[in-house]
């Protein structure tokens, strides 16, 4: 979704102003960290990270069905050997790329959902994600699902956190919305250095409270910058994506987001839901390797998170779920690329889940005129991480309550 669409979104609301749409001044790192003394998240709280893969994620490239009669036909010089993938059974395999959510798949850490998606899919991207943002298939409304827990829950915006410039409308609610703390690193102006940026953080005695607020935002700044280059020095993060898909959304920098994640749990901050993003997935053309770049890129991130999440106690409270706003057509188009398509595969992951394969594999011989039929409702998902994550009723937050069984 882009920014236009998202601004949109969120002032038809009428739930935020101008400076949280851009991120502006109105949240900063520092106010997050301000949170870790508060006693309002019980001892056994859970954490749900929710990462958006923008663009379209082919999950006929991600959960491979290699034996499935018809899949070579239909993906020509896109499709996948038995020998090439990752077996998960002597059906399906995982994309090569994905060799670090295998590795959690044995140990019993990775759900695999398959076959997710929605009556009635639409094809545009904007619409779709709106469905999955707002999880209203019939009519998408004014108001994202994690942003109506969020008016359950008291309404603070740091108990939903963004680390994007805009805030996705899923964290939007009717009475309140979540908080976008933007994280992108510095571009100084010709004369100003560092140094400078750093003395402009500095504390004043005496100084008004919002110019106080004024000087912490420049420290955040220089304090943000340090962690991302931080993560960029330990190798992968930086790594620079050769992924052809069009402008869609997303941020390319999934791990140095979930860094932020990580420190902000180790903190122990109020902080019940963070949103975080990857962008790229819509590749109409030359799909193969661009691809497999971007899913070692998630591979990489998720793994890595979820091995320094399992270090801590309240890491080990910390799930993970990934999902697209559609998957691709199962025919491979005329530039060895595919088209926008319907039902997709989500993970879930972390130490409170049980591992797995859910859902029904998706049929390539009974499609919807080209498409994969959906066999699992994402609001069944969604009905599944307020239920057992967030403590909260679906019913209230969904207008649906039908958890899928066994994710927990």
């Amino acid at each position: 979704m882009d920014i236009v669409t998202r601004r949109r979104f969120l002032l038809a609301s009428g739930v935020v102003g101008g400076t949280a749409l851009i991120g502006g001044g109105a949240w900063t790192l520092r106010d997050l960290f301000d949170t870790a003394g508060w006693d309002d998240r019980p001892g056994d709280a859970k954490t749900l990270v929710l990462v958006t893969l923008y663009g379209g994620n082919d999950g006929l490239a991600n959960v491979i069905p290699f034996a499935a009669q018809g899949y070579r036909d239909a993906r020509n010089e896109l499709a996948y050997d038995a020998d090439e993938v990752l077996k998960l059974n002597d059906e399906l395999g995982l994309n090569p790329a994905l060799a670090g959510l295998k590795r959690m798949f044995d140990g019993g850490r990775l759900a695999i959902v398959r076959g997710v998606g929605y009556p009635k899919p639409d094809h545009s991207h904007f619409r779709s994600m709106d469905i999955w943002q707002t999880a209203q298939p019939d009519r998408p409304g004014n108001t994202g699902w994690l942003g109506r827990w969020l008016d359950t829950f008291g309404g603070d915006p740091r108990h939903a956190v963004s680390f994007e410039p805009v805030l996705p409308p899923l964290l939007a609610g009717a009475t309140t919305a979540g908080a976008a703390i933007p994280v992108t690193g510095l571009a100084l102006p010709n004369g100003v250095d560092r140094a400078t940026l750093a003395s402009l953080g500095q504390a004043s005695a005496g100084e008004p409270p919002l110019q106080a607020r004024a000087a912490r935002a420049f420290a955040d700044l220089v304090g943000v910058d340090d962690l991302i280059h931080s993560v960029d020095e330990s190798g992968d993060a930086d790594e620079s994506s050769t992924s052809t898909g069009t402008g869609t959304g997303g941020r390319a920098d999934l791990q140095q987001q979930l860094d932020l994640v990580a420190r902000c749990v180790e903190a122990g901050v109020a902080t019940r839901v963070y949103s975080v993003s990857l962008g790229g997935f819509d590749l109409h053309a030359d799909e193969r390797t661009s691809q497999e770049n971007l899913l070692k890129r998630l591979d990489a991130a998720l793994t890595t998170f979820a091995e320094r999440m399992a270090k801590s106690e309240a890491g080990r409270r910390v799930v993970v779920a990934v999902y697209s706003e559609f998957g691709r057509r199962v025919a491979a188009n005329g530039s060895d690329g595919t088209d926008h398509g319907t039902a997709s595969n989500m993970y879930v992951l972390g130490s409170p889940v049980k591992g797995g394969l859910f859902g029904e594999q998706p049929s390539l011989s009974d499609l919807d005129n080209g498409d994969l039929k959906f066999t699992t409702d994402f609001r069944a998902v969604y009905a599944s991480l307020l239920r057992n994550v967030l403590s909260a009723d679906p019913e209230q937050v969904l207008g649906y309550n039908k958890p899928l069984e066994g994710l927990f």
